[in-house]
Parts: structure tokens; C-alpha cells; sequence
């Protein structure tokens, strides 16, 4: 039997097409995230805002501007400034790899302010204060003649109106573009804390990260109590330099807020969100 071998053809078989979903770039909101210094983790920066500009993993306490410590310290909507149209002036015609004036006007741009310090009346949880808050953001937060008179006339009013001083210093000292009408500004704040506290008053300083140089070395220190931030840095010169001038390695954690704790310098460390209770506190412990 002869058999036929012709093979049949086969009609291909249909596959449905093959979906492929397009690329789509999604732009990540810039700011969105950062890393914390504190703990080297990456934070939403949203969480970190609501708990007052603090880690929400490790609790490390970011820098805030002047106007973000007066919203966050005193009652809202409480606040009276002083002095805000005081502004400094280039007397010495300082020039670096810019003029002194140049400076100025940059950090009046980036802080929103006239110079490195905010005053003025409040309350905190209802208790009248005279309030002062350093701004970093302005030249490093350093004291020219404009910081030392705008605190020197805080403190005069805290004096005849009887009001609870309170400080919060941020700075790095004094400002060098003013030579020394800048270090002038360490005895004219220490000499009206004097009488301010002659007639009684009552002086809270807040040291926050970083407090150095002649602020340290003037008003900051002058507290009849003086709290600090967790892990603030609080001291004169810097550690490298003290470092390299009396040639001894340092103490571990020298110049933090702890350190200086354990070591009698200040009375207590109190984190950003309990800092207006323990305000208040003081305040009504010393009858102000």
C-alpha cells in the first residue's frame, strides 16, 4: 500500500497582543525627603515638621529660623515686635570675597529679617515674657552692633515693665565684619543684664545649636537659669582650635549640651516640645 505522505499545512494560531504599559516619569516633589544628621536616615521631611523640627527616629533637633521659634514658644497670635526697623551699617567698609553690604543684603533675603536677632513682647501659656530669639540663618546668627542694641533694649524694657526675660541664643559669635564695635556689644548686654538683675528680674537663657563665641562668652551664660536643646553645641572657640592651641585631645562629647551638664554649666536639657511647659514652669516658680 503506497501511502500519501502530502502533509497538511497548519493555520498559525492567533495570540492576542501582548499589552506593554508605557513608562511614565514620576517627579518626586524636591525637599520632599532629607537625611537627618543625627541618625543618617532618610525622613519625610512633613514628620519632621510637625514634630517641631525634630527627628521623628532619633529626636535630633534641626536649626529653625528666629520667626519659627517665636510661633513655636509664645501663645499665637501674641507676639508684638520690637525694634525691627534697626539695620546695620557697613562703618568700617569691610570686603572680604564680598562687601560687608553685600552680605547684608543676601542674608535679609535668605532670613526675611533686618538682622540676626527678633524681639519682642509675647506669652508663653498666658505669662507675659519679653522674648529674644537668634536667627542663624542671618550671618551665622553673629552679634553686630544692631543684635547687641536690639537685646540691650529688650532687656531695658523687661526692666521697667517687670516682664521674665527670655533668650534664645543660636549664633557664632561675634560678628567679625564689624571689628570691635562687634565685641563692644559683650559688655553693653552683660552691663544691662546687671541692672535687670539689680531691679529684680528674672533671666532664662535657651542655648540652642550652636551657641559660641562672644555670645557665649556675654548674655548666654548670664542666666539665672540656662537651659539647652539635646546635643546643642555650647561653647567660646571652636574645638579644633582649642585643640591645636593647647595640643591635649578632648573629652568625648565636648562642648555638647550633656557635657556641659553633667560639668555644672546648665541647669537643664529640655527638648523643643517641652521647652513652653518648662517655661511657664520657671515662671510661676519665681513668681513672675
Amino acid at each position: 500500500m503506497i501511502q500519501n505522505t502530502t502533509s497538511t499545512m497548519t493555520a498559525p494560531v492567533s495570540r492576542p497582543a501582548r499589552f506593554v504599559r508605557p513608562h511614565r516619569h514620576v517627579d518626586v516633589p524636591e525637599g520632599l525627603w532629607l537625611n537627618c544628621p543625627g541618625c543618617n536616615q532618610i525622613i519625610y521631611r512633613k514628620q519632621m515638621e510637625e514634630r517641631l523640627h525634630t527627628c521623628p527616629l532619633c529626636r535630633h533637633h534641626f536649626r529653625i529660623s528666629a520667626r519659627q521659634r517665636v510661633n513655636m514658644l509664645g501663645d499665637p497670635g501674641t507676639f508684638e515686635e520690637m525694634d525691627a526697623d534697626l539695620i546695620a551699617t557697613d562703618i568700617l567698609a569691610f570686603h572680604a570675597r564680598k562687601s560687608y553690604h553685600e552680605q547684608l543684603q543676601e542674608a535679609r533675603k535668605t532670613s526675611q529679617i533686618n538682622d540676626g536677632v527678633l524681639t519682642g513682647r509675647t506669652f508663653i501659656k498666658g505669662r507675659a515674657v519679653l522674648l529674644a530669639a537668634m536667627d542663624f540663618q542671618f550671618l551665622a546668627g553673629s552679634m553686630g552692633a544692631v543684635v547687641g542694641e536690639k537685646i540691650t533694649r529688650g532687656i531695658e524694657r523687661a526692666t521697667r515693665e517687670n516682664l521674665p526675660l527670655v533668650v534664645v541664643s543660636c549664633s557664632g559669635g561675634a560678628r567679625m565684619q564689624e571689628g570691635a564695635i562687634s565685641l563692644m556689644q559683650m559688655a553693653k548686654t552683660a552691663a544691662a543684664l546687671g541692672r535687670f538683675h539689680r531691679a529684680g528680674g528674672l533671666f532664662i537663657s535657651v542655648l540652642a545649636d550652636p551657641t559660641t563665641g562672644g555670645t557665649t562668652a556675654s548674655f548666654a551664660m548670664l542666666g539665672d537659669f540656662i537651659f539647652a536643646e539635646p546635643k546643642a553645641m555650647v561653647g567660646f572657640a571652636g574645638p579644633r582650635t582649642i585643640a591645636n592651641t593647647i595640643k591635649v585631645e578632648l573629652p568625648e562629647g565636648f562642648q555638647r549640651a550633656e557635657f556641659l551638664l553633667k560639668k555644672g554649666f546648665v541647669d537643664r536639657i529640655i527638648p523643643r516640645d517641652e521647652l513652653r511647659s518648662a517655661l511657664a514652669r520657671c515662671i510661676d516658680y519665681c513668681g513672675k
